[in-house]
């Protein structure tokens, strides 16, 4: 038992710092091949600090330990409204924009509703995942076109005309005759690399990239190590202790944002509230809709009827709750931070002794 104590410590610690490594090399993996900060801060931040919730469920699932993944991405979304949000409003009033309300704040809303909406039957199933999915897929699109073709107005009502319009499906095919096209340019007449473009990847090399490139494959070895092992002894310990597994996905969740946490602090030093609040809405947005898409692709996720009755609803109330406060005065006082620190502690008490497990 203590062997499995141990090993689910370190297994969440070796998931942490895997997906902490990973995401610095891919960023300067990235950044050495001329890719924008903005789109490295919008992709692999948002992704890379979801990481850990997203090796351990994709490892839950292919075990069919669905309470896991239920548990991990609650606990997790809890956590950063409840926890981050809350512990850096505290250092800092955290200030925001009405665009991220009415674009982010209003995504993850609907991100959250869907959740309870399709967890009602007690089941989330592929196709639901596969609509989770495609929502995620489409938001990231908006993110980045939407910009451009919504001059003024960049807000929840524009990303509904995107995605049931299939806009994001013009901009996938537009992007990939555009690099088609590229290529061909590129290539044409030209059988061999030209003496620039070999002097290019030498100067690439000579910076470090093979060096990256080992970092990521070792911390993407390290990810999937520490998931198997976070797993695996999580559902060993929920057998002995008779535990039910959303209350150990919710426990599992106060390490697996440990990189969300990291974040918000170092922001909150530097009173960067955009990057805090951009970060924990979109991490909870990837974890409802990316993760738990995935998870219930692989396999079915089942889910508790105190999980639906009274662990999602408070999740959504959290979520209303954070829209109001930034509403209000467009920003997250540091009493308002004490509020969702407290709602924290009362959901670990209230998940601890059954009642929203």
């Amino acid at each position: 038992m203590l062997i499995n104590i141990l090993l689910l410590l370190a297994g969440l610690a070796i998931l942490v710092k895997g997906s902490d490594f990973f995401v610095r090399s891919a960023a300067s993996i990235a950044k050495k091949f001329g890719v924008s900060e903005f789109i490295i801060g919008l992709t692999l931040v948002a992704v890379g600090t979801s990481l850990p919730e997203l090796a351990s469920a994709v490892m839950s699932s292919l075990k069919g330990a669905s309470s896991l993944v239920i548990g991990n991405i609650i606990g997790a979304n809890v956590a950063n409204i409840g926890l981050i949000v809350g512990i850096a409003a505290t250092m800092s009033a955290i200030r925001t924009t009405r665009e991220m309300l009415e674009r982010d704040g209003y995504v993850l809303l609907l991100a959250a509703a869907l959740f309870l909406l399709f967890a009602l039957d007690l089941r989330i199933v592929w196709w639901e995942g596969a609509i989770s999915i495609l929502l995620y897929v489409a938001y990231m699109f908006f993110l980045f076109e939407g910009k451009k073709k919504f001059k003024g107005r960049f807000g929840f009502r524009e990303f509904s005309r995107y995605f049931f319009g299939f806009q994001y499906i013009l901009t996938i095919r537009s992007k990939l005759i555009s690099n088609y096209r590229n290529r061909r340019k590129k290539g044409k007449g030209k059988k061999h690399l030209s003496p620039e473009q070999q002097k290019e990847i030498k100067e690439l090399f000579r910076e470090g990239l093979v060096k990256d490139f080992l970092m990521l494959a070792l911390s993407a070895g390290m990810v999937v190590l520490g998931a198997k092992y976070l797993v695996e002894s999580a559902v060993y310990l929920a057998y002995i202790f008779r535990i039910p597994g959303t209350v150990i996905g919710v426990l599992m969740a106060i390490g697996t944002t440990a990189p969300e946490m990291s974040v918000a602090i170092s922001a909150a030093r530097k009173r960067l509230g955009n990057i805090i609040m951009g970060n924990a809405i979109g991490s909870c947005i990837t974890n409802t809709f990316l993760i738990i898409g995935i998870s219930s692709v692989i396999s079915p996720l089942y889910l508790l009827r105190a999980t639906v009755n009274y662990a999602l609803p408070f999740l959504l109330f959290m979520v209303m709750l954070l829209l109001f406060f930034l509403k209000s005065h467009w920003k997250v006082k540091r009493w308002e931070g004490l509020v969702f620190i407290c709602l924290y502690v009362l959901f670990l008490v209230l998940v601890m002794v059954g009642l929203l497990a």
